[in-house]
């Protein structure tokens, strides 16, 4: 690393780490992280055909409306913050089942219209199908995870879990927290966050696992 972009790079205090709930002004630089998280994602790169012209659009697109949606929803959306920076961030749809897979018309007209038919149905199967095989009927969905790639291996991602736990507390309604892995070097980091192994799901052409932490 040259001293140029070392100097970039502003250390952190995990002291001073804060976990909030994001407002509409850290939605921009939410979709920032979340987008470098999931750029070489299988799961996406497949849906979004990354082999194909426009695949940063369109993820960016999809990403970016996964937010306004969250946000029109009143989803809980946490945010790891050191005197201002947005570091992590953390996406889950509550236990509601009127902001499931469909989510609202308007999404899925400017989903059709950024990133495309074949995009929009494939996110919607794959939460379809992820929650088919969920063992519990009222839960916390975990949609999105990231760290800032500059804080990665710093202890943000346990620091993001801690919050997470504390959104699945404050709701008594919810069982526990679900989410789908795709990258196998994830398995091993939800596995310390007490997250039991429910089994494997192909989805498109890429074969995931689901796994589940119960409240308490």
């Amino acid at each position: 690393m040259t001293s140029a972009v070392a100097a970039k790079i502003a250390p952190i205090n995990p002291d001073n780490i804060k976990a909030v709930y994001l407002s509409a002004d850290d939605l921009k630089v939410a979709a920032s992280l979340l987008y470098n998280a999931y750029f070489d994602d299988p799961l996406f790169v497949d849906i979004f055909q990354a082999e194909k012209e426009g695949y940063e659009s369109r993820l960016r697109s999809a990403i970016r409306e996964e937010l306004n949606a969250f946000w029109v929803a009143r989803q809980p959306m946490v945010g790891l913050f050191d005197d201002g920076r947005l570091l992590a961030v953390a996406c889950l749809t509550s236990p509601d089942a009127a902001f499931g897979a469909g989510r609202y018309w308007h999404w899925r007209l400017k989903m059709l219209l950024t990133a495309g038919l074949f995009g929009t149905r494939q996110m919607v199967e794959k939460e379809e199908r992820v929650r088919a095989n969920v063992p519990a009927k009222d839960y916390h969905m975990l949609s999105f995870i990231a760290v800032h790639p500059d804080y990665q291996h710093h202890g943000l991602g346990h620091i993001l879990m801690g919050a997470i736990d504390s959104v699945l507390e404050d709701d008594a309604k919810s069982e526990g927290v679900a989410v789908y892995v795709t990258l196998p070097k994830c398995l091993s980091f939800f596995e310390d966050g007490r997250y039991n192994m429910i089994g494997p799901l192909e989805v498109g052409h890429i074969t995931g696992h689901i796994m589940f932490r119960p409240r308490g």
